[in-house]
């Protein structure tokens, strides 16, 4: 069985994400969403919604008969995450150049860590190379448009943690 692992902290999930998520799900027989417990960043929602609202975005996949999708919290180093999941790829989102030189070190050293589990970049469609989930919260905050950013019910989510009036949803 091919096991890749996409981690980050999903604070929120976004179309970005999603996109990657929905290529990775095409390459392996079982996806595993890592979501980082990062206290150091702080995060605006709790674990149990990040990991809710991670299988409630990628559901969409599962109904397309993609691959498994798991969604998993860890807070070790993510090598050895890696190897308790018995992932053989990691997958990484890159948006711009300077994803690739962070990315690009992050790689030689898990090569380091374990030779053995592969990195894999998926560049992010050029729509999506702007968003990032930290400029996502920001936007929502300050009771900007972010439904070009992400789904509807993240929005909301977002509106809710911040107390303001979701934008309405923009017309195509």
């Amino acid at each position: 069985m091919r096991i890749g692992l996409y981690p980050g902290t999903f604070d929120p999930i976004t179309n970005g994400h999603l996109d990657i998520i929905g290529r990775a799900v095409k390459l392996f027989d079982k996806l595993i969403i890592g979501i980082a417990i990062n206290r150091d960043k702080g995060p605006l929602f709790s674990l149990d919604e990040r990991v809710e609202m991670v299988m409630s975005e990628t559901a969409k996949f599962k109904a397309e008969g993609s691959a498994e999708i798991v969604a998993l919290p860890y807070e070790n180093l993510l090598m050895h995450f890696a190897e308790s999941v018995n992932a053989s790829v990691i997958v990484r989102g890159l948006r711009a150049v300077a994803d690739f030189e962070y990315e690009f070190q992050m790689t030689a050293m898990n090569q380091q860590l374990n030779r053995d589990i592969q990195t894999v970049f998926l560049m992010a469609d050029p729509r999506h190379q702007a968003v990032a989930s930290r400029l996502v919260k920001e936007i929502s905050r300050l009771g900007g448009d972010i439904n070009a950013f992400v789904s509807p019910n993240v929005a909301e989510r977002l509106s809710t943690k911040y107390g303001v009036v979701a934008s309405p949803t923009r017309k195509s």
